[in-house]
């Protein structure tokens, strides 16, 4: 610091005023360049395998790409929205189940009325996928809600025209064919974006206890009545080969016994033609002798002399059994 002419102190190494003139050019280079780096970062884009993205230009949807990397349009003037497409989804009626597994039950979506006018809780889960990420988009505000109201419709629709016996015993697998089914059909006309893929019953039971003990007792005694049948189907498995066996022995007996009656009486008719052949040959003798054999047999035991001769004297007599047991 020193004084002046005039008694003044002057500043001889006072700052100087920043000419922001000659710093122009390099604040609009640097600008350019990170509008540019910008740009080129918002290129570029991924999209996994289970990903499709639904490409908008100015808001208008002009393509859909699958996964890998690809390019759009900077500054917001092309947009990629990710949609997970290969991935199963899931909504659960009549209860809910946290992070730590545990489940809850939510009565009024559980809570319905069967065909014959008895209460159950019936709990669903139901698996879905998106088909079509456009429709999924744009074709509603909420397309998930619009599932599961639909889903909670038929289920009351179809378990509303079964009876209680088939909700909570052997039923289930209809009531599931059903919805299904339905949903299915209601899906194809709205085109929202979704497809179901699976509906199952995971609970149904009675909503008091007494009730559920009085259905545990009926399908207690429906499986025991088919084990029973089951039991005596297997005995008659095991009786019927028996059984058969034995009728194969009692025909083929029979068949013998035919046989031999058969062969007898062919036996016996070729003894007559023989005896018949005899008796025409020699008619007295054969008459004679027949009548020796019945005399025999009427009077067994009985010694009958016969005279053959014309005298009476009883050297001329002989035993019967020698003219006819001994042949």
């Amino acid at each position: 610091m020193q004084y002046n002419s005039s008694g003044f102190y002057s500043y001889s190494n006072a700052k100087k005023p920043v000419d922001f003139k000659k710093y122009k050019k390099w604040i609009v280079v640097a600008a350019v360049a990170l509008v540019v780096l910008i740009g080129v970062l918002t290129c570029f884009y991924t999209v996994d395998d289970k990903q499709q993205a639904v490409v908008t230009t100015f808001g208008k949807v002009t393509d859909v790409t699958d996964a890998g990397l690809h390019f759009k349009l900077p500054f917001g003037i092309q947009k990629a929205h990710k949609v997970d497409v290969n991935v199963y989804q899931k909504i659960e009626l009549g209860y809910t189940t946290d992070e730590n597994g545990n489940t809850y039950t939510n009565t009024s979506e559980s809570t319905m009325i069967t065909g014959d006018y008895n209460i159950v809780n019936v709990d669903f889960y139901v698996e879905y996928k998106i088909s079509d990420p456009v429709q999924y988009l744009y074709a509603s505000t909420s397309p998930e809600l619009i599932l599961r109201n639909l889903i909670q419709s038929q289920v009351r629709n179809v378990v509303g025209s079964s009876s209680v016996d088939s909700v909570l015993t052997d039923g289930k697998e209809n009531i599931q064919m059903q919805v299904k089914e339905l949903v299915t059909e209601i899906l194809a006309e709205y085109d929202i974006g979704l497809t179901l893929v699976d509906v199952r019953i995971q609970d149904a039971e009675p909503p008091t206890k007494e009730v559920i003990e009085a259905f545990k007792a009926v399908e207690t005694a429906k499986q025991t009545a088919e084990a029973v049948v089951n039991e005596a189907k297997a005995y008659e498995n095991a009786q019927v080969p028996n059984a058969e066996a034995q009728a194969d022995k009692l025909l083929q007996n029979a068949q013998y016994l035919k046989q031999k009656r058969i062969n007898e009486a062919a036996e016996a008719v070729a003894m007559f033609e023989a005896m018949y052949a005899e008796y025409m040959e020699n008619p007295d003798i054969t008459r004679a002798r027949m009548y020796y054999e019945a005399i025999a047999k009427i009077l067994p035991g009985v010694k009958i002399y016969i005279n053959t001769g014309d005298g009476n004297a009883v050297d001329m007599l002989l035993p019967l059994e020698s003219l006819v047991g001994g042949n």
